[in-house]
Order: structure tokens, then C-alpha cells, then sequence
């Protein structure tokens, strides 16, 4: 695999290899792009997100706003990383090799495998639940198997579901959203309740680790892409723009409608032909848990990539679909901050290295050399947002608080600051100090 790999020509193959060294053909376009974003940005998690920011903010107004500045930040940390494909041709974590080396993309790879393990079990899960919200209980099982079986079977084939998304799922999607947002918009607007607010910036950090989230799994369809213009422009704004409408949706479905995260897609299925509306979402979800399966056998790839992948992602297919038979949903906001702890500062450093450090040179071969730079930068990164959001995690966030209290000398976190863009910054800053000093030891 070479760092820029060959342009598509007419005897390009219409789908992804099937093991890692071979080229990936360049077959995406703009519309596709954003089309395929899009879709995975409209999502059941969307409104269940947006309604844990209202609860989060106490307000309609700053939920709104907090929904747009943290999906605003990553949306670019999202574009960056997209870049990272449709320039080297590689994989999202065979990218890392660019960033870390051969060896050092291992930690970032076993890390990301077991959040798209975990998204894919969710993605099934909420998608049993809102289907049971439509019909009854006892069909949960199916459910699961159903949507688990289409998710393996459009991870087998990924370029030629991302061609069905664009022509047909699209416009039945726009037209249910705009239903959805027609009946919401509709109700009355009471006040949010009170007792669950944390903050602003705490909001903030949950909307931009959902659309962050995303981030590893970008490179894995962008190295299609024909140009890194088309890659960061669908992928940021196809994202970003349906993850502002659906966690919008959320924020004010609670202003209206009075609901919770817990309820919220309940409630937005007792509205007139709610039902219906809900149903053609709930066949798009299909798309986010096949994102998450692909995603979890290109990772695997980075490790293994001499193995076919169809045969990698029936058994990941497998694997998540088992797990949403036996788990409940769990913690999901403590499982988005941890998300965001992680890969925020991680996708920040590696944009900070390939876009100003390594100007978009990296070595993706399998003798690409260690960095430290980065790896100690992802570290300081990962440092910031723990100290500003630890999170409550049992045996975890205790460590990070008593931290905090030493930091700001026993007084509580300032309001204005946010773990995000606190993170991103820290992230960024130490990866261009690293790196440019790392390149000066070099040259001596």
C-alpha cells in the first residue's frame, strides 16, 4: 500500500477489496458521500442524544445551541479525518500507521474495535426497541436477527449499499424527517425541567463525542472517494447537518412533547402516523449498525489484513448481533464521554500531524516507524478532558476528580470551560510542538 494511491480508471473495480493491500478503488463521489454521511447522521440515537442536552442545559434555547456548537466541532474533526482515506488510500486505522507507526496503530485499533463492537450492539438494540415501540415485545428477538442479518449482509457488500442508500432510502427519509419536525414544532413549548442540568459545556462534550464517534470509522469509506475535497465536504457536511436536525429533534421533543431520553422515541411514536414515520427511520438505522460492522473489519484489517474481509465482518455480524440478544442499552451517556475522552484528542493530534506536522505525507506501509510525538500528544490530550469531564465511571472518574481537585486547588471546574474544545486544543498544540521538535532532533 502506498501513501497516494492511483486515481480510478476504467478498469476499476465497482467494490472495496478484499484484503487490505490491494488498492481501493475511487469510486465516490461529492453526492455520494454526503448521501452515505447523511443517512448515518439521521439516526434513533439522534433524538435520544439531543434529549439528554436538554436535560443537560434546562433549556430550549441553550440546548439548541449547544446541539449546533458541538456537532459544529465535530463535523470538522470528522471532515479532517476523512481526508485521511481519499489521500493515503488506506483504512481508518491503517491510516494511524501514518501517525503512530506500524506497532503504535495497534492501541488505537483494539480501542476502536471494541467501540464498533459496542455501537453495532447498540445500533441493533435501539432499533429492536423502537420496532417493539411500533409492534409488541415478544418480536424483540426477531427484531435483533433481522436487523443484524441485513447490517452483515450490507458490510459484505459496502460500496453497493452505499450506491442503494443514495438512490432510494434518502428520499423516504427527508420526507418522514420532515413530518416528524412538522408534528414536534406543532405542540406547545413548556419548560424544561430543572433537577438534571449540569452545564453548557458538559452538553456540548456530548453532542460533539456523538458526532466524533464517527471519526475512526471516516477513512474506512472516504479512501473511495475521488478528491479529498468531495471526502471532507460530504462527510462534514452530510454529518454534521443531520446530526444538528436529529439532536435538535431531541432537544425540542422534550420542550414539547415533555418526554426524557429514556421516553423520547416512545413519545415521538404516539404521535398521529408516528408510527409510520418511526418505521422508515427504523429501516435506515439498518445502516448505522452495517457502518459499525464494516468499520469494525477494516479495523481488524489493520491487524490482519491478509484475511477476507466478507468472512472478517459474518463474524462481527455475529458477534454484535448475539450481544444485543443478551444486554440492556446500559449507561449510554457515560459510554459517549468515554468515547469522546478517547478519540477526540486522538483524531485532533492526528489532524494537527497530517495537515501541519507530516503535510499530508504519512507512511501507511507496514514498515512505517513509531512516533512518540503524537503518542505522548494523545496522552496530553486525553489528560485535559478527563480533568474538565470525568465522567461517572465506578473506579474511574474517582482517580480523575481527586486530580481535578489538586489542578483547580479544591474549586469546582470553571464554568467556561469545556472538555471538547479544552481537549482539542491541549491535543493539537502538544502534537506541533512534539512533532516540530521531534523533526529538529532528526535533522541534527
Amino acid at each position: 500500500m502506498t501513501t497516494t494511491a492511483a486515481r480510478d480508471s476504467s478498469e476499476t473495480p465497482t467494490e472495496a477489496p478484499l484484503v487490505l493491500t490491494t488498492d481501493a478503488p475511487r469510486t465516490l463521489g461529492f453526492l455520494d458521500q454526503f448521501t452515505l454521511w447523511g443517512n448515518l447522521g439521521i439516526s434513533l440515537f439522534g433524538p435520544v442524544t439531543g434529549a439528554l442536552v436538554a436535560a443537560y442545559t434546562g433549556s430550549l434555547l441553550k440546548g439548541l445551541l449547544a446541539v449546533v456548537v458541538g456537532c459544529g466541532i465535530g463535523a470538522l474533526v470528522l471532515g479532517g479525518s476523512a481526508v485521511f482515506g481519499s489521500q493515503t488510500g488506506a483504512p481508518a486505522m491503517a491510516s494511524l500507521r501514518g501517525l503512530f507507526g506500524r506497532r503504535g496503530s495497534v492501541a488505537p485499533t483494539v480501542l476502536n474495535i471494541a467501540q464498533n463492537i459496542g455501537w453495532a450492539t447498540m445500533e441493533i438494540i435501539v432499533i429492536s426497541q423502537a420496532a417493539v415501540a411500533v409492534t409488541s415485545e415478544r418480536w424483540r428477538p426477531l427484531f435483533v436477527l433481522l436487523a443484524g442479518l441485513i447490517a452483515t449482509a450490507m458490510a459484505v457488500r459496502p460500496l453497493g449499499s452505499v450506491k442503494i442508500l443514495r438512490k432510494f432510502m434518502v428520499w423516504l427519509v427527508l420526507l418522514a424527517s420532515a413530518y416528524l419536525f412538522i408534528q414536534v414544532l406543532s405542540k406547545p413549548v413548556h419548560d424544561l425541567p430543572q433537577d438534571g442540568v449540569f452545564g453548557f459545556w458538559p452538553a456540548v462534550d456530548l453532542a460533539a463525542a456523538g458526532v466524533v464517534s464517527f471519526a475512526p470509522l471516516a477513512a474506512d469509506y472516504t479512501r473511495h472517494s475521488r478528491t479529498n475535497k468531495a471526502a471532507f465536504a460530504g462527510s462534514a457536511l452530510g454529518y454534521g447537518l443531520a446530526a444538528i436536525l436529529y439532536y435538535a429533534l431531541g432537544v425540542i421533543a422534550v420542550a414539547t412533547l415533555q418526554t426524557n431520553s429514556t421516553d423520547v422515541i416512545t413519545a415521538l411514536v404516539t404521535l398521529p402516523a408516528g408510527a409510520i414515520a418511526l418505521f422508515v427511520l427504523l429501516v435506515d438505522e439498518v445502516d448505522e449498525a452495517y457502518a459499525n460492522v464494516y468499520s469494525t473489519t477494516m479495523a481488524a484489517h489493520n491487524l490482519i489484513g491478509h484475511l477476507d474481509r466478507r468472512w472478517i465482518s459474518v463474524v462481527i455480524g455475529v458477534i454484535a448481533t448475539v450481544l444485543a440478544l443478551l444486554v440492556d442499552l446500559g449507561n449510554y451517556t457515560q459510554f459517549l464521554y468515554l468515547i469522546g475522552s478517547v478519540f477526540i484528542p486522538l483524531f485532533a493530534v492526528a489532524i494537527a500531524d497530517f495537515f501541519v506536522v507530516s503535510k499530508m505525507r504519512w507512511d501507511v506501509s507496514d514498515t512505517a516507524r513509531f512516533r512518540w510525538q503524537p503518542t505522548l500528544a494523545w496522552v496530553f490530550g486525553f489528560v485535559a478532558y478527563q480533568l474538565v469531564n470525568p465522567g461517572t465511571v465506578k473506579g474511574w472518574s474517582p482517580f480523575w476528580l481527586d486530580v481535578q481537585q489538586w489542578v483547580f486547588n479544591g474549586n469546582a471546574v470553571p464554568g467556561w470551560l469545556g472538555a471538547t474544545y479544552t481537549s482539542i486544543i491541549v491535543s493539537m498544540l502538544a502534537a506541533i510542538l512534539f512533532g516540530r521538535l521531534g523533526r529538529s532532533q532528526s535533522s541534527i
